[in-house]
């Protein structure tokens, strides 16, 4: 297992974290913008992405091991050890790159994710609002200054929710 091989698979690993940014991204425009409707398809594609990510991460390990075991140090050495033990020469730097890359990538995969997730819950907050007002009915008042409940009042309910 060559350290080019290692290098080939840590690239494609960025690209699968640039696609997961822009796959979250997505995700997020359908959740500001209110089209639930087809936030089905972008979250099962967020999920494919993840899927890559898990094999090519997995790949990624056998290699750097492998690399690990012919540069002599421990064989479930990190990609920052691999890096620091790579032998003088381009894959010092090489490596170096992709972990920093790879670092803001997973910063920014983060910072979606968790942002996705409370939209989600204003979302879910709100939905249930709604369904707990339905049939109480607006509260309004009477001439005289009385409170009224409004019941038997029409209720909009958006079904797209």
């Amino acid at each position: 297992m060559s350290t080019q091989d290692l290098s080939a698979l840590l690239w494609q690993e960025r690209e699968l974290l640039e696609l997961l940014v822009f796959k979250l991204e997505e995700e997020q425009l359908l959740l500001t913008s209110g089209k639930t409707r087809w936030l089905h398809h972008a979250t099962r594609e967020v999920e494919q992405v993840l899927e890559r990510l898990r094999e090519t991460g997995l790949a990624r390990a056998v290699h750097a091991s492998g690399v690990a075991t012919a540069w002599g140090i421990d064989d479930g050495a990190s990609l920052r050890e691999l890096a620091a033990a790579a032998p003088d020469g381009p894959w010092q730097e090489l490596l170096s790159a992709h972990l920093q890359a790879m670092t803001a990538l997973v910063a920014q995969i983060a910072a979606l994710r968790d942002t996705n997730q409370q939209f989600l819950k204003a979302a879910s907050r709100s939905t249930q609002e709604t369904l707990a007002g339905i049939g109480t009915g607006a509260g309004t008042y009477a001439a005289d200054g009385a409170a009224l409940q409004g019941h038997g009042q029409p209720t909009l309910l958006n079904k797209d929710l």
